[in-house]
């Protein structure tokens, strides 16, 4: 039996490549986690900004909770199974009246892993909607497989190329409207992409990109992990990221340093650019 997610919700992943909305918590208590977001965002400004957004689960404890939080964690069973390793996690924070916006793309072009298949949770922290620049797929289009990506290193383009999809058929697309507290889980290789941000409020989202087997590898780069349940990777040219004990654990703190590295040379590979984050 599905722990937290439907048998019709786990058909449609299976047949959409998505599934929104899935209640993680109260409005309220993802409202509160936004407030003690923003408030370790302005103490440590150098840690927590529009270049450094990934892994920030190994910084700060309410993320780190986030990655480990049961409701999650049982959709996510419900879909792989019970052994569950998290590759890394991005900050998606567009700011009130921003240009900024992600192009058509699937996530697991660049990731360099032996397989593509994989669930990725996107929660919102605040509204996510139409006016403040939602999440939209492409239903279905994660059964093409990976699609030529033109790199653009667009201004405004938040991916770390830019990277586009040419030709998407957007008679398929879906809009991903989220309260906060809600999520929406979406396959690796599923085209995706969201517009600006034309609201007053900032639109916060907090990607667990992505829950995996134990069994994916890295091809390209190292592989670094953070355990979540079950069996624990046995990766000999790896290393398993610990938990932050408090925010800004040294620890922790270091090995988001060399996670982080590690995934720029990951996702930058073979590229003409390189850019900061």
């Amino acid at each position: 039996m599905p722990k937290v997610l439907t048998s019709e919700q786990i058909e449609r992943y299976h047949d959409e490549g998505f599934i929104s909305p899935v209640r993680v918590m109260s409005v309220d208590e993802a409202l509160s986690i936004k407030k003690e977001l923003e408030h370790v965002e302005a103490e440590f400004p150098e840690e927590m900004n529009s270049e450094s957004r990934n892994n920030l689960h190994l910084s700060f404890t309410c993320l780190d909770a986030l990655a480990h939080n049961k409701i999650i964690v049982d959709a996510i069973e419900d879909l792989i199974g019970p052994d569950i390793s998290l590759w890394a996690s991005v900050m998606f924070i567009k700011e009130p009246s921003s240009k900024h916006y992600v192009s058509w793309h699937q996530d697991a072009t660049y990731m360099g892993l032996d397989s593509m298949d994989f669930p990725t949770p996107w929660i919102a922290l605040s509204p996510s909607n139409k006016d403040t620049g939602c999440v939209t797929m492409i239903s279905g289009s994660h059964k093409l497989r990976l699609q030529k990506h033109e790199d653009t290193y667009a201004e405004d383009n938040i991916l770390t190329r830019g990277q586009v999809v040419q030709n998407v058929d957007e008679t398929k697309a879906v809009d991903l409207i989220l309260e906060p507290g809600e999520m929406s889980i979406h396959h690796g290789t599923i085209i995706h992409g969201s517009q600006p941000n034309n609201s007053n409020q900032r639109r916060i989202g907090f990607s667990l990109q992505s829950y995996m087997s134990p069994k994916i590898k890295q091809v390209v780069g190292q592989n670094i992990w953070t355990h979540v349940r079950g069996q624990k990777r046995q990766d000999d040219d790896g290393m398993l990221l610990e938990r932050p004990k408090h925010n800004m654990d040294p620890v922790t703190v270091a090995q988001r340093k060399i996670a982080n590295e590690n995934l720029s040379n990951i996702l930058y590979k073979g590229a003409a650019t390189k850019r900061s984050y």
